[in-house]
């Protein structure tokens, strides 16, 4: 059998229950892709990553896909996430990969978690190497374009309004943003290597934010960019797999 997947439950510092998925390769040696999804997104990615997974598994890589605490299947409340937070729940998933003595591990992350695996990693150097699709540079500046309005003192719940309709979180969500830099966390990946993916036409985060994660970012570093991709490269699934495959290939054949 090529691949074979196995569904887990693993506790975050909260003692709260996050699902996830882990599609392990017939090598049971192989090295660990922790894939994190997005703002509102699930580990299924809308059966997407499940696909890429078991194509990763063909290629001798263990992918685990797992929910954020309050996001797809896992415990915890969407209204309190926070960019600390899902920091904290993706160490409690690369723990539950080391008590297994899995290894080496990797992070690849999509909009939102993509920024979580930047500045997860900046902290962990034994994470081996970093791959974000579509990241965010600057979430701070970047969430408040979708406040549709802030609310009066006393309140705390802020309306976000963007793609899928409005949700709501807690003000700490940007307090909390502002404890954070993801670009000094991406010049704290070097040595190790970083890859940036992202697509021009992405309307939801800007090019321009793969450029200065880019910038700020040490080598061995590199940038693809996805021409015409949208912000989930809707119609662009294969591009991103082929850059994002043979990168893998690249870090493990100079690992």
């Amino acid at each position: 059998m090529a691949y074979r997947w196995d569904r887990l439950s693993i506790l975050n510092a909260s003692g709260q229950k996050m699902a996830a998925l882990f599609c392990r390769a017939a090598v049971e040696e192989a090295p660990v892709i922790i894939v994190c999804h997005g703002f509102t997104g699930s580990k299924e990615g809308g059966g997407r990553a499940l696909s890429m997974a078991e194509a990763l598994a063909l290629r001798g890589w263990h992918t685990l896909l797992f929910d954020f605490s309050g996001a797809g299947e896992s415990e915890g409340s969407a209204e309190e996430i926070t960019l600390s937070r899902q920091i904290s729940d993706l160490g409690a998933v690369v723990e539950w990969c080391r008590r297994q003595g899995l290894g080496p591990l990797l992070l690849t992350g999509r909009s939102f978690g993509g920024t979580t695996a930047l500045c997860y990693a900046a902290e962990d150097s034994g994470i081996a190497a970093v791959c974000t699709w579509a990241a965010v540079a600057r979430p701070a500046d970047l969430f408040c374009r979708f406040v549709r309005e802030w609310p009066a003192p006393g309140q705390s719940r802020v309306a976000l309004t963007g793609e899928e309709g409005t949700l709501y979180i807690s003000r700490e969500f940007f307090r909390d943003l502002e404890r954070h830099d993801p670009l000094r966390a991406a010049a704290a990946i070097a040595p190790r290597p970083l890859l940036v993916i992202h697509g021009t036409a992405d309307q939801v985060v800007p090019c321009s934010q793969a450029e200065l994660i880019y910038r700020a970012a040490g080598a061995p570093k590199s940038i693809e960019r996805i021409p015409g991709a949208d912000h989930r490269f809707s119609n662009h699934q294969e591009a991103v797999w082929r850059t994002f495959f043979a990168w893998l290939d690249r870090v493990r054949q100079e690992g």
